[in-house]
């Protein structure tokens, strides 16, 4: 026994000792590929000697210097990288050390906004059932996982959710596409109307939505009128990219595939590759001129925002993923779908396989014909993710993925260093693991 607070006190984790490539190694020396990336972090693989050389050189030079002080190189120069390739119309980034940080700031920022220009009588905020936008309160009162925000129920905010563009469950029969994603993308107005248009300051949203749902990307033409609602009524469209973004969907920020840009946008996870913890908030023009013209001072901090070591990894990541990389990820990711498919598409609990990029999601069922759940009580994801480690794969299952009790769901984020043969094995070893556990549960 040591000192360490873990997860899950009854269910306790080896020890890694290595990382190399696309593999985790424990104390026993069992390799594990990180089908999942951890929780879609670690884009660039364990080993990446450009990235260590970065922190290492930045350790040498100035570890740390608290921003009320000093700033740092590595800090604006990945500010000036990001919004060079950020979606147009963003023009600040505001670092923090983690999803759920930027996430925090993104909504104190969002209401610092409206206090500046004299619109304080806004402070509501609109968010979607079934997304997840991190674990500090205001994060998960924004947040629409149920499970997770069931026990801090009486401490959070009030925060409305609509429903997700979850197309596999929520499109009717006979239904296209761009009607499905205009229908669900009205229910903002309804909700705006029915809270009061002046009332409203940020509607909030992953452009791919990630653990919660697994990998549902949104239907085309959804975005497109989510924007014009927002527009129309003066709310702030807050995309949370924790998860889909830095690369993972394909493109360097998931909403460049929407073709629309955010008022402010929370990255993190790919963000420092899982080199050194490391998120970012970005915000317009617009919203960083309020403040600077106004009180001058963002009413928020943390004690390692824009941390130059964390910069430093930070900039080496995005140098690599601006160099090239970003760009085989919707190949691949096409490729595992098509592996996917061959392997689990006809299985009798497999209902959807979906996502973008490599953020891929893979829905079981008990009847692929009614698409009825399986029983919670199976705990069927707890047992895929016990059953894929045994087979040598780290993956990202979870439950409640219809409701916050019903449904279960893999996630799959690999690296995108991995090879057509590391994404066949990462197929193989889950189709192993399912095949597994249905036998178990006798399915």
């Amino acid at each position: 026994m040591n000192h360490v607070f873990p997860r899950h006190s009854k269910s306790l984790p080896p020890t890694g000792l290595a990382g190399d490539g696309v593999y985790l190694i424990d104390e026993n020396g069992n390799r594990y590929f990180d089908g999942s990336g951890g929780a879609a972090v670690s884009c660039l693989g364990h080993s990446d000697q450009d990235v260590i050389k970065a922190i290492k050189d930045q350790l040498y030079s100035m570890a740390f210097a608290h921003t009320s002080f000093l700033s740092s190189r590595p800090a604006e120069q990945l500010a000036d990288k990001l919004i060079e390739h950020a979606p147009e119309g963003l023009d600040r980034v505001y670092f923090v050390s983690g999803g759920s940080e930027a996430v925090e700031a993104a909504l104190k920022l969002a209401r610092q906004y409206y206090v500046e220009i004299g619109q304080p009588e806004r402070s509501k905020i609109i968010a979607r059932r079934q997304s997840y936008h991190g674990n500090t309160l205001g994060a998960l009162a924004v947040g629409g996982n149920e499970w997770r925000r069931a026990p801090f129920a009486p401490l959070l905010m009030d925060v409305s959710h609509i429903a997700p563009c979850y197309a596999y469950r929520e499109q009717h029969e006979g239904e296209t596409e761009a009607d499905f994603g205009l229908r669900m993308a009205d229910e903002l107005e309804a909700e705006i109307l029915r809270l009061g248009e002046d009332q409203v300051m940020a509607f909030v949203a992953e452009p791919v939505v990630g653990a919660t749902l697994g990998a549902v990307p949104a239907a085309d033409g959804y975005f497109k009128r989510i924007r014009e609602i927002c527009d129309q009524y003066g709310v702030l469209l807050i995309l949370d990219e924790v998860m889909c973004g830095m690369g993972r969907t394909g493109t360097l920020f998931a909403c460049e595939h929407d073709d629309i840009s955010p008022d402010i946008c929370t990255i993190a996870k790919g963000l420092g590759a899982g080199y050194q913890p490391i998120g970012a908030t970005l915000c317009s023009s617009k919203i960083y001129n309020a403040i600077e013209q106004g009180s001058g001072f963002f009413q928020h901090g943390h004690t390692y925002v824009g941390h130059p070591t964390a910069c430093a990894a930070g900039l080496a990541v995005v140098d690599k993923l601006t160099s090239g990389l970003v760009d085989g990820v919707t190949a691949k990711g096409e490729v595992l779908q098509d592996m996917l498919r061959a392997a689990l598409g006809q299985h009798a609990n497999v209902g959807d396989i979906r996502g973008r990029g490599l953020f891929v999601g893979v829905e079981f069922v008990k009847d692929r014909d009614t698409k009825d759940c399986l029983d919670p009580a199976m705990k069927f994801n707890a047992k895929l993710k016990k059953a894929a480690f045994a087979h040598g794969l780290i993956c990202y299952p979870m439950g409640g993925t219809v409701d916050g009790v019903q449904g279960d769901h893999v996630l799959l984020a690999p690296p995108f260093i991995s090879t057509m043969d590391h994404l066949d094995e990462v197929v193989q070893k889950l189709t192993a693991a399912v095949d597994t556990v249905t036998a178990d549960l006798g399915l």
